[in-house]
C-alpha cells in the first residue's frame, strides 16, 4: 500500500527534528507552565527574546491548536495564541521558533494536570477570620534567605523602613498558633520578587510577577506553605496588584510596548479622586490623572487596556491560584486599574472558580463609592462588576468614631448605627471584610487610646457584625503605633519572631498581664465565632443608641447572641422589655466571655465602660 505525505507535513518533521542554532535564547516565557482542563480554552504566551519578533512558532500535540502570533512595537517580543481542547491531556509538548527555516530556539511547554475539586475549591466566606501579616515583620524562619545575592536590599533590623528577616518558613512556624488564636484565612502582604533599592518588604512593588521574593523563599515554599496551612483548616489569600509594578521589573529595560505603562511610560502622579471614575458629573481630565496617574515614581502604572496586558495579568491571577491552591485574592488599590478591565478580570477569575472570593481595596468611607464594586450592585452607569467582595472602610470609620467620640445625637454610638443601616445599598453586605486596621492605618490600641474597655468593645464587634471580620497581626497583644502614619512602627517586629526576642507572643514570655488578657479576649471570641453558626449566618437586629448604650442580637432559628456596650463612666441598668421583639420575658444567659449564667428578670446590668456578651439559653 502506498502512502502519500504532503511537503508541508514532510517540511515540518524535519524542521521539528533539527538542532537549534542558539542564535536565541528566551529570556522569558510566561505563564512558564498551565494546565490542561482549564474552562478557558485560550491561553497566550508572552516570549522574550531577542529579535523573537520575526519567528515562526511550530507545536505538534493532540488538543493543543496555535491560533496566532502577535507583535508588539518591541522587537524582542513576540505573543504566542494557543486553544486548549476540552480533552487535552496532561503532558509536555515542544515549541519551536524558527525564521526563514532555521530553527532559532526550542522550549519544552509543559500542562500540567489539575489537583481533584480545583474548579470548586471554597473561597473564604463569612465563617472565617482573617489574619492579615507583613511577612518580613512576622517571623524570621530561615536566616539563611536574609541576604539573597542579585537582590539590591539587604537585612538592616534597626531600620523601621527596612528589611528585617521575616518570610515564608516563619509564617510556616507559626501556623500552630494562629489556629489556636481562631485564625482561618491568613493574609500575607504580596510576596513576589521586589527587588527595589528600598523599602522592598512591603511588596507592593513587584519586580516579577510569577516569580516569590527569595528573601521570603522560593515558589515551591509558598507552594508547600499553602498545603501544610490547608492541614490545619487555614487558607491563603494571595495580595495581587494589577495597578502598578516597581520600577526594576524587567519589563521597564526592555518595555514592550510605550503603551505598556499609562502616560506612555512618563511619570505622571495620580489625583487620588476615587469618584471620578463613578461621578456623571466628573470632567474626563481628572478621572484620566485618577486612573492612569502613578502612585510614585517608583511604582509605574499599568495600562490594562492595552490587550496583551490585560491577558497577563488576568492569567498572572489565576495562575497563581491555581499553582499555589488559593482561596482568595486581595486586590490591591482595587479603582486605581482600568474598570472595564477589573470586570473582564474579575468575571474569569469567578468563571474559573465559582465557590472563589475576591476582595478589593477601595479606600473611601462612603458607602456608595464602595458598593460600586461589589458583584451585583445595579449602577445608574450600567457598570457591572463581578468581585464579591470589598473591604468595609465606611464601618471601619464608624467604628472608631463611635468608639472615641462623645456621645451626641450626631456623634458616637449613632454613627456605627447609621452606617449598618447603610447596607440597603450593598447587594451583599454580609460578604464585605471589615477590618480593625490594615498595614496602611494606625494602630487600634493607639487610636483608642490605649483604653483596654473600647478595645473590648472594638474585638466583640469585629466578631460579631454581620462580616468577615480580619485582625491585622499583633493587635491581639495590643500592638502601639503613633496615631499619624508611620509605617516602619505600624509594621514592627511581632515578639517571638526572632531568636533573643525578650518578649514572645508564641509563649506568652514577657507579655504583660494587660497584653495576656487581649490575646485571651481574641482567642475566646474568635474561636466561639468559629463554632457559632448564628455569627456566620444569622440575622442581624439592632436598637438606636440610647443614653451612651448600643445594643443588638444576631439570632437564627432558636438561637440568639446578644451584645450590649455602655460606654459610660457610670454602670447602667437596662430595662429589657425594649428587646422583647425577640428576647423572651425572663431570659436566661450564658455569659460568652467568663461561661456564667446571667437570670435577668426583666433588667441587666451593665459595667461602667463594659461590655457584655450574651448566648440564649
Amino acid at each position: 500500500m502506498k502512502t502519500s505525505y504532503s511537503i508541508e507535513a514532510v517540511l515540518l518533521s524535519l524542521i521539528m527534528l533539527a538542532p537549534a542554532i542558539q542564535a536565541t535564547q528566551i529570556q522569558h516565557l510566561e505563564p512558564a507552565f498551565w494546565w490542561a482542563g482549564m474552562k478557558e480554552p485560550k491561553l497566550q504566551l508572552m516570549v522574550h527574546a531577542k529579535g523573537i519578533q520575526h519567528a515562526q512558532v511550530l507545536l505538534n500535540y493532540p488538543g493543543v491548536k496555535l491560533t496566532g502570533l502577535q507583535k508588539v512595537e518591541n522587537p524582542n517580543y513576540l505573543f504566542v495564541d494557543l486553544e486548549l481542547s476540552p480533552d487535552v491531556k496532561p503532558g509536555s509538548f515542544e515549541l519551536v521558533f524558527t525564521d526563514r527555516g532555521k530553527v532559532l530556539a526550542r522550549h519544552n511547554y509543559n500542562l500540567l494536570a489539575r489537583q481533584p475539586g480545583s474548579a470548586q475549591r471554597q473561597g473564604f466566606r463569612q465563617s472565617d477570620l482573617i489574619y492579615l501579616i507583613t511577612p518580613d515583620r512576622f517571623v524570621n524562619g530561615d536566616s539563611s534567605n536574609d541576604e539573597v545575592k542579585g537582590l539590591s536590599e539587604g537585612l538592616n533590623r534597626a531600620n523601621p523602613g527596612g528589611r528585617h528577616g521575616g518570610d515564608i518558613a516563619g509564617m510556616q512556624q507559626a501556623l500552630p498558633y494562629l489556629q489556636q488564636l481562631g485564625v482561618t484565612q491568613i493574609w500575607p502582604q504580596p510576596l513576589t520578587e521586589n527587588n527595589s533599592p528600598a523599602y522592598s518588604y512591603h511588596g507592593y512593588a513587584a519586580t516579577d510577577l510569577y516569580k516569590i521574593d527569595p528573601r521570603f523563599g522560593s515558589n515551591s515554599d509558598y507552594k508547600n506553605f499553602v498545603a501544610e496551612a490547608k492541614k490545619l483548616g487555614i487558607g491563603i489569600i494571595q495580595d495581587i496588584v494589577v495597578n502598578h509594578i516597581g520600577s526594576n521589573h524587567w519589563w521597564i529595560k526592555d518595555l514592550p510596548e510605550q503603551s505598556w505603562l499609562n502616560y506612555n511610560a512618563s511619570f505622571h502622579p495620580t489625583n487620588h479622586a476615587r469618584t471620578t471614575v463613578q461621578d456623571p458629573y466628573a470632567a474626563k481630565v481628572d478621572a484620566k490623572a485618577f486612573v492612569d496617574g502613578w502612585f510614585v515614581e517608583s511604582m509605574p502604572d499599568l495600562n490594562q487596556r492595552h490587550p496583551l496586558l490585560a491577558t497577563y495579568l488576568i492569567q498572572n491571577s489565576v495562575w497563581w491560584v491555581e499553582y499555589a491552591q488559593l482561596s482568595g485574592i486581595r486586590e490591591d488599590t482595587y479603582s486605581y486599574a482600568d474598570k472595564d478591565f477589573l470586570t473582564a478580570w474579575s468575571k474569569r477569575l469567578m468563571s474559573e472558580y465559582p465557590n472563589f472570593n475576591i476582595v478589593g481595596e477601595e479606600w473611601s468611607a462612603n458607602p456608595v463609592v464602595v458598593s460600586y464594586w461589589q458583584k451585583g450592585k445595579q449602577n445608574a452607569d450600567g457598570y457591572q462588576s463581578f468581585t464579591p467582595s470589598m473591604m468595609d472602610f465606611p464601618l471601619y470609620y464608624a467604628l472608631l468614631a463611635a468608639l472615641t467620640e462623645d456621645e451626641a445625637w450626631d456623634k458616637g454610638w449613632i454613627k456605627l448605627y447609621e452606617a449598618l443601616g447603610n447596607d440597603v445599598i450593598y447587594p451583599d453586605p454580609t460578604n464585605l471584610v471589615l477590618f480593625e486596621g490594615n498595614h496602611d492605618t494606625a494602630r487600634l490600641f493607639s487610636l483608642l487610646n490605649e483604653d483596654r474597655d473600647l478595645y473590648q468593645m472594638a474585638m466583640i464587634y469585629l466578631l460579631t457584625a454581620p462580616r468577615i471580620p480580619q485582625l491585622y497581626y499583633g493587635t491581639e497583644i495590643l500592638k502601639q503605633s503613633p496615631k499619624q502614619r508611620d509605617d516602619g512602627l505600624v509594621r514592627s517586629d511581632f515578639p517571638g519572631g526572632w531568636a533573643g526576642d525578650a518578649m514572645n507572643a508564641f509563649t506568652g514570655k514577657g507579655l504583660t498581664k494587660a497584653q495576656l488578657q487581649a490575646q485571651q479576649l481574641v482567642k475566646t471570641l474568635a474561636n466561639y465565632r468559629k463554632n457559632t453558626t448564628v455569627l456566620q449566618q444569622g440575622q442581624m437586629k439592632h436598637f438606636s443608641p440610647l443614653d451612651g448604650l448600643y445594643s443588638y442580637v444576631r439570632y437564627q432559628d432558636n438561637k440568639q447572641v446578644w451584645v450590649f456596650f455602655n460606654k459610660n463612666t457610670a454602670a447602667k441598668t437596662v430595662d429589657l422589655s425594649r428587646y422583647s421583639e425577640l428576647m423572651p420575658a425572663n431570659a436566661r444567659f450564658t455569659d460568652v466571655l467568663t461561661g456564667k449564667t446571667i437570670s435577668t428578670k426583666g433588667k441587666l446590668e451593665l459595667p461602667a465602660r463594659g461590655s457584655l456578651m450574651l448566648e440564649l439559653q
